[in-house]
């Protein structure tokens, strides 16, 4: 009996696509957290909320724009100026602190994140065997992740021993230098490649049609219920360090660390396991993780109940993460990748940032517990969207 040999994930195209997530990962969290502290010392609270709102307002906003950018001047262009537009802006903080400028950077900053994530997003989906798919978006979203989980605690470290200049410059300089990576990477998807004349031009238009996606139900509902979970890890991440305030100093920490971990690992748990018994399965036990481990957490007298709720909380998280990507690349032609990647990563931002606005409404007249209680139960309310999810077109 013959063995079929799988393709390999790992190639030297998706080894240099790493270099450029890294790069795009530590360019948007290392200044993450030191904006804001630097934009209140010399413009007030005001204006630090104004800085990242300005860079998640415009990040979602040019994510579902990205798509025909991509389609027009292909993978190495869209993401060399995303890279670019990430980086370069933060040297003019060396030089102005002006509110003004602040926003500016940030909104600039939002716009090169976004194109470098619609069109790595697509050209990694690109690189990957589909039939590894989920794997190989795991493995790429275990380095983002740990990027990330490396870069946001290192800014602000960074400003502390040496300077907020050296934190700014370091932001430019990383993503500015992986762009010397960018040309050994495809121009654009193998299948537009190969298309001719007329053929070509009607893939760019297919590869554009984000307000088609939007109206696509195979692909909206697993947005919808990934951006359902994004909206807990938005809450999470912004009240967690609230919520339990007056209990152990360790306790914030630990629970954001085991959210994490535990995600990192699901996502690659679930890539592999999905590969191999179909990924639309996932999501249902994804989505009860995540309520159920948001439910644990609004028990915030307790230590054990809080640390546990967000491992749960981060596992189901995980899965989810790597189950919607994949069943959405999955249903999509590749030069309509950029589309899903718009789409997916659209659901990520908005919803996070949905769910951090809504309890920040809600916990001034509830109290945090009740709050969070309050976000894992309409998380839950999203289950009968399963059954629409998981019907293939």
């Amino acid at each position: 009996m013959s063995v079929v040999a799988r393709p390999p994930i790992v190639t030297g195209a998706l080894l240099v696509r790493m270099a450029t997530v890294v790069a795009s990962s530590i360019g948007f969290f290392l200044p993450f957290s030191v904006v804001p502290e630097y934009a209140e010392r010399s413009a007030g609270p005001a204006v630090a909320g104004a800085a990242n709102a300005a860079l998640l307002v415009t990040t979602v906003a040019v994510e579902l724009a990205a798509p025909a950018l991509v389609a027009r001047i292909g993978y190495r262009w869209a993401l060399g100026l995303g890279l670019l537009a990430l980086g370069a802006p933060t040297l003019v903080l060396l030089a102005s602190s002006d509110a003004a400028v602040v926003i500016a950077v940030s909104a600039l900053r939002g716009v090169g994140f976004a194109i470098t994530v619609v069109a790595g997003g697509a050209l990694t989906a690109e690189l990957v065997p589909a039939e590894r798919r989920g794997e190989g978006l795991a493995l790429v979203g275990l380095v983002s992740g740990v990027s990330a989980l490396v870069g946001l605690p290192a800014g602000s470290w960074l400003s502390q021993v040496a300077g907020y200049g050296v934190v700014f410059a370091a932001t430019a300089v990383v993503p500015i230098v992986s762009v010397l990576t960018v040309p050994f990477l495809p121009g654009r998807p193998a299948m537009a490649e190969r298309a001719a004349g007329a053929g070509r031009a009607a893939g760019v238009k297919r590869a554009a049609g984000v307000l088609a996606g939007l109206r696509t139900p195979a692909l909206m509902w697993p947005a919808a219920i990934f951006a359902a979970s994004a909206a807990g890890t938005g809450v999470l991440a912004t009240f967690v360090p609230l919520a339990v305030r007056g209990g152990p100093v360790w306790l914030a920490p630990a629970a954001l660390l085991a959210q994490s971990a535990t995600a990192a690992l699901a996502r690659w748990v679930a890539g592999r396991a999905g590969d191999r018994r179909g990924h639309e399965r996932l999501l249902l036990p994804g989505l009860l993780m995540s309520a159920a481990g948001l439910a644990a957490v609004s028990v915030t007298s307790s230590s054990v109940s809080v640390l546990a709720g967000a491992a749960v909380f981060g596992a189901g998280f995980g899965v989810l993460q790597n189950a919607t990507m994949t069943v959405m690349y999955a249903r999509v032609r590749p030069e309509q990748f950029s589309t899903v990647s718009a789409l997916w990563n659209a659901a990520y931002d908005s919803g996070m940032a949905a769910g951090a606005f809504a309890v920040g409404l809600l916990a001034p007249l509830t109290g945090y517990p009740p709050a969070l209680l309050i976000t894992a139960v309409l998380m839950a309310a999203t289950l009968p969207l399963i059954p629409r999810a998981r019907r293939s077109p």
